[in-house]
């Protein structure tokens, strides 16, 4: 394998064929097994595969999805804001003065009249980037995108979010002045499953360190040769066939799918001091795709991890040892109710030698039965059930409330108490979440990762083309050229903003106090509102702002 080329079909196969070997080998089920158990038991699906009676009530008590739930919501809860700045380039607190003035006259559409210097250019585009990421964020959905690569990692241990530049995508955005030229291409976002994702050093667990990634996709062979005839494979594309192999390395039924392997790499200079993302995408023994350079100097996938593994990259998951829990709580759960079910409706033995008619449970039923008083009383009688023990119950009790509490979602985190003493309430809350500060800084890093490769894309894909802006002065455009800053060391910080603990309701209370004792204006009441509480708020407030002050009203 090693004298082939890094872009050889075959030698491709062979990485993805090991990456799958490792991955199959992880705990006791290995990483694909493992991942169909975990999801089935979040969803719901807990009895899989058991061969019971119909008859027999099969109980789950769903702690997994409960644990993580809350988990899931707790990391994130908070708003992220992400702040670019540039290193060695000084901004002090007379240049965010300049800089706020620039950014005034820009909003209003006027050109600064006094030269701009270097420093402040770069410190004006990086503010400018700031704002950009929350508009990017909102056009490409960040906010869900977030909640499913939670979701993949508390499931699957590992949450992958690839980011690529579509060149078909529409900006809305021109070249000229006239609007003939319209400017296409920008960033997208994707969920990618750690199943179909291989990395070329796996005990190394960060990901821009590692020689190559291999990407695994089921696609309709119509639409792969429809991407080889755009790039004018067109005699290439008749070899391709359908194959029954999936990305997750089991067999399926041939479905008119392929499996196309995209391969990225990094491809370093002559000197060693700088390198290049490339990438070729492959199907069996064809060529899709021939290496081409994606333009960036980052791998533009970020990844979280539930719980990293020592010398691994892919991470563990804590549905995986929350499973012998959950057996075990439904399998006591189910017995309680079976037992209650037997002595409410207990077994019927009948003497069918004495009683020829029919006879069921129904209420009020006449049986006849002819003979002596001994053969009546022989005829039917009930089969007594053991006594059930009442410590079973508080038994289950008890592994439950155990099992969430080990997990960090006791009572007090999850809500579930009187609130006589809200800041008894919201102290005891704090205290809960606060093991889980070591997986918040983790999910923060892994959108500050985000935040650094979608700027790589600006400065490195983006020609001259306007920025949208958005705050408090509205939208506006910012020009901006990437390749100008493509040399700028870009950093990242992710401001994390406070998650409120207080309900709707407590909030408006706590609005009307400060607004009685005249601590806020109404100004600053309404705009503090949550959403929905007044209809129609923004023109109230707009006509609240258009309203001069009672003391500058005229006299009549």
């Amino acid at each position: 394998m090693s004298t082939l080329k890094w872009d050889s079909p075959i030698r491709i196969a062979d990485e993805y064929a090991a990456g799958c070997s490792y991955k199959a080998g992880l705990g006791r089920r290995g990483l694909f097994e493992q991942c169909k158990v975990n999801e089935r038991f979040y969803i719901g699906d807990q009895w899989h595969g058991i061969n019971a009676s119909a008859e027999r009530p099969l109980v789950r008590e769903n702690i997994i999805k409960r644990i993580g739930d809350y988990k899931m919501s707790v990391i994130g809860s908070n708003p992220v804001a992400v702040s670019y700045s540039a290193d060695g380039v000084p901004n002090t607190l007379d240049t965010q003065e300049r800089i706020g003035q620039l950014r005034a006259g820009l909003a209003g559409g006027l050109m600064p009249t006094e030269p701009i210097t270097a420093d402040e250019e770069i410190n004006l585009v990086m503010t400018a980037l700031s704002d950009y990421f929350r508009v990017t964020a909102e056009r490409l959905r960040f906010d869900e995108l977030k909640s499913k690569v939670l979701r993949q990692a508390y499931i699957a241990g590992t949450g992958l979010l690839y980011t690529y530049w579509d060149d078909r995508l529409q900006t809305g955005l021109y070249a000229d002045e006239a609007h003939t030229v319209p400017i296409r291409g920008d960033i997208r976002c994707e969920i990618l499953d750690i199943e179909n994702v291989c990395f070329g050093d796996p005990a190394n667990d960060n990901l821009q360190e590692q020689p190559y990634i291999l990407v695994a996709q089921r696609r309709r062979i119509d639409d792969i040769r429809l991407e080889m005839r755009r790039l004018g494979r067109s005699a290439a594309a008749e070899e391709l066939k359908p194959d029954d192999f999936t990305a997750g390395g089991e067999g399926e039924q041939a479905d008119g799918k392929a499996t196309v392997i995209t391969k990225f790499y990094r491809e370093w200079d002559k000197t060693g001091q700088t390198s290049v993302i490339k990438a070729v995408r492959v199907c069996g023994k064809v060529v899709v795709r021939p290496a081409w350079e994606l333009g960036v100097r980052l791998y533009p996938i970020a990844k979280f991890e539930w719980e990293p593994r020592r010398r691994c990259i892919y991470g563990e998951s804590e549905i995986t040892h929350l499973i012998p829990n959950q057996i075990a709580i439904n399998r006591m759960v189910t017995a309680s109710v079976w037992a209650v079910m037997m002595m409410g409706i207990p077994m019927m033995v009948v003497n069918g030698d004495v009683v020829q008619q029919k006879v069921s449970n129904d209420p009020g039923q006449v049986i006849r039965v002819y003979g002596s008083a001994e053969d009546v009383n022989s005829a039917i009688r009930y089969v007594q059930p053991p006594n059930f023990s009442p410590q079973f119950d508080a038994n289950i009790s008890s592994l439950i409330s155990n099992t969430m509490s080990q997990s960090g979602a006791n009572d007090a985190a999850l809500g579930n108490m009187n609130p006589n003493n809200t800041s008894a309430i919201i102290a005891l809350r704090e205290a809960a979440t606060m093991p889980m500060q070591t997986m918040q800084n983790h999910f923060y890093a892994f959108v500050e990762e985000v935040a650094r490769i979608w700027a790589e894309f600006w400065v490195t894909q983006y020609g001259p083309r306007s920025l949208k802006i958005e705050d408090d002065s509205g939208i506006w455009y910012l020009p901006f050229d990437g390749r100008r800053f493509a040399d700028v060391i870009i950093s990242v910080k992710a401001d994390v903003g406070a998650s409120t603990l207080w309900s709707e309701a407590q909030s408006v209370q706590t609005l009307d106090n400060l607004f009685e004792r005249q601590v806020i204006t109404p100004l600053q009441y309404l705009s503090r509102l949550p959403k929905g509480t007044v209809p129609n708020l923004s023109g109230l407030l707009r006509e609240l702002k258009e309203t001069p002050p009672a003391d500058e009203l005229p006299v009549i």
